[in-house]
């Protein structure tokens, strides 16, 4: 998709720095109109790139506001128009007045969500796995998705996608020329099968990729924790120890949690889900047991499943647990004198804190693990893993030996060099952009 020459005919204007009142508030425009827009307010075209103090002046001349104004003049800004930002005093009647006279303006209107980084986007300033990124920083909540989204910001990830594009465009030439000059000296036969190997290590090479989704999902959603035990095992006052509050309702009365209780933490820089489940037990009643069948179909989901048992009753659940790594906890510890460990991975009270600190040392720890280095490319979104799985399947299907010919198995090879396209967005991505860049803030 070509869309170096698009130009906008309306500019579009937003308040980018978030919630006011605000010690400052920073509004924001992008169009052909930007530079009438600065000679009607500031009287002049600020130097480029360069904050000047200026007197803000509305319709008719009124003082709005005395703040910094700046101008980047495309194509060397952040959309590749023209730009320019008012700093002003983050007051709510000042903000409003500057709206205000940005809307009596012609050819301005209020930016959509997301619509400043989908100018970027639609006028080459970025490919879209770097505007997913952006999307990605703002919205990171720990250390480790703020590095992760600013490793694919800087174009990594879309780095990777296009040589791999540009490997399987290379291959099909490779191979076209092959089959339409065979008969020629200049294009040896045997130049397709040293391709068609290259087409299996790569095809190998995604493979390897596709497997480190999870780890993808863990950065940006969080590992995924699940507490299970009987009734009254202290599942709920552990989620509340962890949290450090209230999150779950505590009592005596076997059944008290029937529902599924979520609460996130950050743990050394990695986002951990917890949830708290009902009591796993026989006889329980209808809605209890509603309870109990999510409980286990929310642990056959998790990452990580934390089984509670109290030590004063030794009431551990037969439970037929998934395939995957499990915490054994004793609780109530404060309740007894010198617990023993015994076959429990981890003793603790959450009454007087013990044993707290090592449990979330063993979840960060986890979470490292599967996570991996923060470094690694990775396919980040749903829609990544879909065309993603499109190339590596068609990349297959040409590799295979079936009889169908030169010219079908070079169709696959542009298939999926076209799913690796979609992800860049360097070809068929209008149908996407609205849901990409609707999550966005406006202002962004």
């Amino acid at each position: 998709m070509d869309t170096g020459q698009l130009l906008f005919r309306d500019t579009i204007y937003a308040l980018s720095s978030g919630r006011l009142p605000a010690g400052v508030a920073v509004v924001r425009l992008s169009g052909p109109h930007v530079r009438d827009v600065l000679r009607a307010s500031v009287g002049m075209l600020p130097a480029e790139r360069m904050a000047v103090l200026r007197p803000i002046r509305g319709t008719g001349g009124d003082l709005i506001d005395s703040g910094l104004v700046l101008f980047f003049p495309g194509p060397r800004s952040f959309t590749g128009e023209d730009m320019a930002e008012f700093h002003l005093h983050g007051g709510m009647a000042v903000v409003g007045a500057m709206l205000a006279f940005l809307q009596a303006q012609d050819g301005l209107r209020l930016a959509d969500a997301g619509e400043f980084t989908r100018r970027a986007f639609l006028l080459g300033k970025m490919d879209l796995t770097e505007a997913e990124a952006l999307g990605d920083l703002i919205a990171a909540e720990t250390e480790a998705q703020r590095r992760f989204a600013l490793s694919n910001a800087a174009g990594r990830q879309g780095d990777l996608y296009l040589s791999w594009r540009e490997s399987i465009i290379r291959a099909r030439a490779l191979i076209e020329a092959d089959l339409d000059f065979s008969d020629e000296g200049d294009v040896p036969g045997s130049v397709a099968d040293l391709v068609w190997r290259d087409v299996e290590d790569l095809a190998a090479q995604i493979e390897v990729h596709l497997r480190d989704y999870h780890r993808a999902e863990i950065i940006r959603e969080g590992l995924s924790v699940v507490i299970i035990g009987a009734p009254n095992a202290g599942k709920s006052s552990l989620l509340n120890a962890l949290a450090r509050r209230d999150v779950a309702i505590v009592t005596d009365e076997p059944g008290t949690t029937r529902d599924l209780v979520e609460v996130a933490l950050d743990l050394d820089g990695y986002k951990v889900i917890l949830t708290d489940t009902a009591g796993i037990r026989e006889g329980a009643g209808a809605v209890e047991t509603i309870g109990i069948e999510r409980a286990l179909e929310k642990s056959r989901q998790a990452d990580l499943i934390l089984l509670v048992s109290d030590l004063t009753e030794n009431n551990r659940p037969i439970l037929p647990l998934p395939d995957k790594g499990v915490i054994h906890v004793g609780t109530k510890a404060d309740l007894l004198e010198g617990t023993a460990r015994g076959n429990f991975d981890i003793v603790l009270s959450s009454r007087t804190g013990a044993g707290i600190p090592e449990l979330l040392r063993t979840l960060s720890r986890w979470s490292a693990e599967h996570a991996g280095s923060l470094s690694d490319v990775l396919p980040s979104r749903a829609r990544h893993l879909e065309q993603l799985l499109r190339c590596r399947d068609r990349l297959i299907a040409a590799l295979g030996d079936d009889g169908r010919g030169l010219e079908l198995r070079t169709e696959d090879l542009r298939e999926a060099s076209d799913s690796l396209g979609r992800i860049v967005g360097k070809i068929g991505v209008e149908d996407i952009l609205d849901v990409v860049f609707s999550s966005f803030c406006i202002g962004k």
